[in-house]
């Protein structure tokens, strides 16, 4: 018998959520993808406050799969579509049409292009967000889909943070707005004139404190250019400037011990030390010199000696096994020259006969992320080695190009450290796909060399943030939690310029248009600054008059519609600020029972678990989501499958 919808929704009640109702008026969004950057997109907009009551999302997974971090498939509040394909069936089936936006979030260039032409069949005026590796590829998109669309990076816009660390500097981006060219910089290298506003405020005792209110003691500002090198770029002109020369002996020792195999290597010099043995028994019995004696050992080794029966027995012996140790030494020694050539072949091929180097920077795994580290710090001129374990890796073309040595192996392997001379390297960025991987290499790393600066990508943020204080291992980093600002921004459209990583925590920089009857329509400048959330940078007023940046920025100006205002904010206080300069709206509110429920499911003055009343966690009134005959199979994210489901927001854990 199936179970009753009073019993469904007291289950709601006790888990927290917020039931769906018809003509549910919140913004609708999907989200295609299954690592941890779709997850991170999807619990932004679940957690949103844009419109008060969050927002609706399904996210479309593959019906197997494994993830190699968070599980997006795993968030509470989400309706879940599994789908191999990404088709027009699918996105009916997601209820694509008349949704707010779409996020075509997995690691396939072609395949996100493919299902943003399968969308504009469904809804052409929905708003797609693709991710793309390839920029050539990423302008065409432009051209070819009808619908609003952005393509973003998360390999690009994360690399700067990967480089910095591995240089021990800070964020070497830069970005353009207006007429300005702005950078992050440490306070002590900028001018004070050139501050723009400070960004974080780095403690031992307390950690990061991001947009505090104190600006004179910030640590770390937001400046504007005016022509000297950022950071690290000074960084890295003096790690070349500082290289070490090359040992050339060192080198040759090491192309020599490459050079055969152990086994024919002991053989030959088993045979070489019987012959040395022999020589000398033949110089002492025939009385010559030790030079006649070489000469006669040689002769007789290599072409043999006429037989002599008047001789000794002694010598006749020792004659006979110099002719056998010279058989024995001929093919000894063409099969160490032929093991030699093969050797050598193989070492260039896969990267490990290299000469020692120092002062350089090894990068372990060349996919989106690695090559675009590599092709930064090949334009700082530092020098790069590369380590992967497929011998055509995406980034090898670019590899060859830039002349960067490719080494093929195991990188937790300690042979391919040492050919990577990684005990004498400046930084280890390990930025391949697969954590446990990268936990190994960076562990065998820091076996070889203790104070090794290692720069670690790690999928899961938290688990990054773990491994960084417990193992001690430098610096680690998520390239999911560094982009997925620009990806919510993108997603809600949001005029996000560009996200500023500091430490592990990431803020947009974004300019927000003020609407007509909003809440700060009419209102001073000086409310938009909230320590901690919002920093107001720039207001360009109405009309397309020039933007007035912070040096003239008046606390006491009146803000009007149509001004457009530049914050570097969190993700939080992004959305209370957007939600400021919305226009005022007049949704339909949800209905809900007025007062208690048979059976005891609503009722106001009832307490749920949480510590919260039925009124406080805002449960409407249930809708079913019929299945679609011969479509994706739906499910949700925990709750029962009949319902789709929204939670409510309930406490921190915000990307930024």
């Amino acid at each position: 018998m199936a179970e009753p919808w009073r019993d469904r929704a007291r289950r709601a009640v006790e888990w927290n959520w917020r039931l769906r109702s018809v003509g549910d008026p919140r913004p609708h969004y999907v989200i295609c993808g299954k690592d941890a950057l779709a997850y991170y997109v999807a619990r932004a907009m679940l957690e949103s406050e844009l419109p008060a009551g969050g927002a609706r999302v399904t996210v479309v997974v593959p019906e197997r799969y494994r993830s190699n971090g968070p599980d997006v498939a795993g968030l509470r509040g989400v309706r879940v579509v599994r789908s191999d394909r990404l088709d027009v069936a699918t996105f009916e089936a997601a209820g694509l049409a008349g949704a707010t936006g779409l996020a075509l979030l997995h690691q396939d260039d072609v395949g996100n292009l493919h299902a943003a032409l399968c969308a504009q069949a469904v809804d052409q005026q929905v708003r797609q967000v693709l991710r793309m590796f390839n920029g050539t590829l990423a302008d065409g998109v432009r051209k070819l889909i009808r619908a609003p669309v952005e393509v973003l990076s998360d390999a690009e816009m994360a690399a700067p943070a990967f480089v910095a660390a591995a240089l021990g500097e800070v964020d070497p981006s830069s970005f353009q707005h207006r007429d300005k060219t702005l950078r992050v910089a440490r306070r002590a290298d900028i001018r004070p004139q050139d501050v723009v506003c400070a960004l974080a405020h780095l403690t031992e005792a307390q950690g990061v404190e991001l947009l505090p209110a104190e600006q004179a003691g910030a640590d770390l500002v937001l400046a504007e250019a005016t022509g000297q090198p950022p950071g690290t770029e000074v960084a890295a002109r003096r790690l070349v400037r500082a290289r070490r020369r090359r040992r050339p002996v060192a080198v040759l020792l090491g192309a020599v011990r490459g050079f055969a195999t152990r086994k024919i290597g002991v053989a030959v010099m088993l045979v070489l030390a019987v012959i040395a043995v022999l020589g000398a028994l033949i110089s002492r019995t025939e009385g010559v010199s030790p030079l006649e004696a070489l000469y006669l050992t040689l002769v007789t080794t290599l072409s043999g000696a006429d037989p002599d029966t008047t001789k000794p027995a002694g010598a006749q012996i020792m004659q006979v096994v110099l002719n056998l140790a010279g058989l024995a030494l001929i093919p000894l020694i063409t099969a160490a020259v032929v093991d030699g050539i093969v050797n050598a072949r193989l070492a260039l091929h896969t990267g490990r006969l290299q000469p020692a180097r120092a002062g350089h920077v090894v990068l372990i795994g060349l996919g989106n992320v690695g090559t675009r580290v590599m092709a930064q710090l090949r334009e700082y001129d530092v020098e790069v080695v590369a380590i992967d374990k497929d011998p055509e890796p995406r980034g090898g073309a670019l590899a060859r190009q830039l002349e960067v040595p490719l080494i093929v192996g195991d990188a937790a392997l300690p042979e391919t450290l040492a050919a990577a001379s990684v005990a004498d390297c400046q930084a280890l960025v390990v930025a391949s796909t697969d954590d446990v991987a990268n936990l190994e290499a960076a562990l065998a790393a820091r076996d070889l060399r203790d104070d090794l600066r290692v720069v670690l990508r790690l999928f899961d943020g938290d688990f990054a943030e773990r491994v960084e204080e417990t193992f001690a291992l430098g610096v680690s980093r998520s390239v999911s939690y560094l982009a997925a600002p620009a990806f919510i921004g993108a997603l809600t459209e949001r005029a996000v310029i560009t996200t500023i990583p500091v430490d592990r925590h990431a803020l947009p920089v974004a300019e927000v248009p003020v609407a007509a009857g909003s809440e700060l329509d009419g209102r001073p400048l000086d409310v938009v600054n909230r320590d901690g959330q919002v920093r107001l940078i720039a207001r360009t007023p109405a009309g397309g008059a020039r933007t007035i940046w912070w040096k003239d920025l008046d606390p006491r100006q009146v803000i009007f519609a149509g001004d457009r205002l530049t914050v570097v904010a969190r993700r939080r206080g992004l959305d209370w600020l957007t939600h400021q300069c919305a226009p005022p709206a007049h949704p339909a509110p949800i209905p809900r029972p007025a007062g208690a429920v048979h059976g005891g499911v609503h009722n106001p003055a009832t307490a749920t678990p949480g510590g919260l009343s039925a009124t406080d966690s805002e449960v409407g009134v249930a809708h079913s989501v019929p299945p679609a005959g011969g479509a994706p199979s739906t499910t949700t994210g925990g709750p029962p499958e009949e319902f789709e489901l929204t939670r409510r927001y309930d406490g921190p854990g915000e990307v930024s």
